[in-house]
């Protein structure tokens, strides 16, 4: 592993409802855009978490998928004022946005 790569649960479809879940080396540059971008020490799969690795289509319609939205670390680059680097934060499913 590399400072540009991490490690994650991704979930795939192999086809005929099978899923697979596997940990797998992901890289930075495969991420979406985004504000914030968070070193992540510790995380969790919440009950929305399982059934998406588990294939419900009512939660991820999309595939290979990783799942998780609840999570604690550092920010290690912000393109928001309202996080530095080195911030500690708790990253959860609570939408804030306006």
């Amino acid at each position: 592993m590399t400072n540009d790569t991490f490690q994650a649960l991704v979930v795939s479809e192999t086809g005929d409802k099978q899923y697979v879940r596997e940990i797998k080396e992901r890289n930075l540059r495969d991420l979406p855009p985004g504000e914030v971008l968070v070193r992540v020490s510790y995380s969790s799969l919440n009950y929305k978490d399982v059934l998406s690795a588990t294939g419900n289509k009512g939660v991820t319609r999309k595939y290979p998928h990783t799942p998780g939205i609840d999570a604690a670390g550092v920010v290690a680059d912000s393109l928001s004022p309202k996080f530095r680097p080195g911030e500690e934060v708790i990253v959860t499913s609570i939408d804030f946005a306006t």
